[in-house]
């Protein structure tokens, strides 16, 4: 599901309204900032287990939330780069992050989930997400990796995970794609055999979430694409009172300039 946002646009003679253009990367930074603002991940982090699953977007997250700059193409293990299903080189990984009450602690990650109890949080990205709010992510590893070790740890027990992902991600219907296929059904993959993970228990922040959270505007997904670097943007309509409409356009315009991401070396480009 979408994190629940409350607005209030109640006096629509006085809503505004603007667009703006996101590239991927800007938009990891975007909704970073708003995972980190929500209660739940500032309450785990400071008085709880907060579990910052490796991906690309949940690298910003890392940064937004401690400072720490990792590279993100190092912060995941599968990835699509360069027209392939391909992952990192296990020598540039660096391992996720967990924390308990503000402290980094080094621990296996069955193991860090297998303790979590009410209060604590996960995070961890998505590779699809759909009109309702249903999460993908695609795994490769045959025991489906760190998705399986929240799925049966975390989600089951009803505690919450976030799952920052863009909007340049948006399918038609996980739950469709997701069905009658797996790795061993491919009789060939440009890379790795994969399958798509459905997930339905996640708390799902798009750049709609974000905005919402971060400047109580109310956002509307119009368009997708582009050329000339903006492959993969995403065109949103902004609608707010003006002091929200104002500071929204403000957030925005704080990461238009964020980079994309470099991938330097991958696992089939070795």
């Amino acid at each position: 599901m979408f994190y629940p946002v409350q607005l209030d646009l109640s006096d629509k003679s006085q809503v505004e309204r603007a667009t703006v253009v996101l590239n991927p990367a800007a938009s990891k930074r975007l909704i970073a900032r708003a995972v980190v603002a929500l209660p739940e991940v500032k309450d785990a982090f400071a008085n709880a287990r907060l579990a910052v699953s490796t991906c690309t977007s949940a690298a910003f997250v890392l940064e937004e939330l401690t400072g720490e700059k990792v590279s993100p193409h190092c912060y995941c293990v599968g990835m699509v780069a360069n027209g392939m299903l391909t992952s990192s080189v296990k020598e540039d990984r660096e391992a996720a992050r967990f924390f308990v009450k503000g402290q980094r602690v080094e621990e296996e990650a069955r193991t860090f989930f297998e303790a979590f109890e009410k209060g604590d949080v996960a995070i961890k990205g998505a590779n699809a997400v759909d009109a309702q709010g249903n999460a993908g992510i695609l795994a490769a590893n045959p025991a489906s990796g760190t998705i399986g070790a929240l799925m049966s740890r975390v989600a089951v027990r009803g505690l919450p995970i976030v799952v920052p992902v863009g909007l340049e991600k948006l399918v038609p219907s996980v739950v469709d794609a997701a069905a009658g296929w797996g790795q061993l059904t491919l009789s060939r993959s440009m890379g790795l055999p994969v399958w798509l993970f459905p997930f339905t228990a996640g708390l799902v922040v798009t750049e709609i979430e974000a905005l919402g959270i971060l400047a109580g505007v109310g956002v509307r997904h119009i368009a997708s694409g582009g050329i000339a670097g903006s492959e993969g943007a995403v065109v949103l309509l902004l609608e707010g009172y003006a002091d929200h409409l104002a500071k929204a356009w403000d957030l925005v315009d704080a990461v238009k300039d964020e980079p994309p991401i470099p991938v330097p070396r991958h696992q089939f480009s070795c």
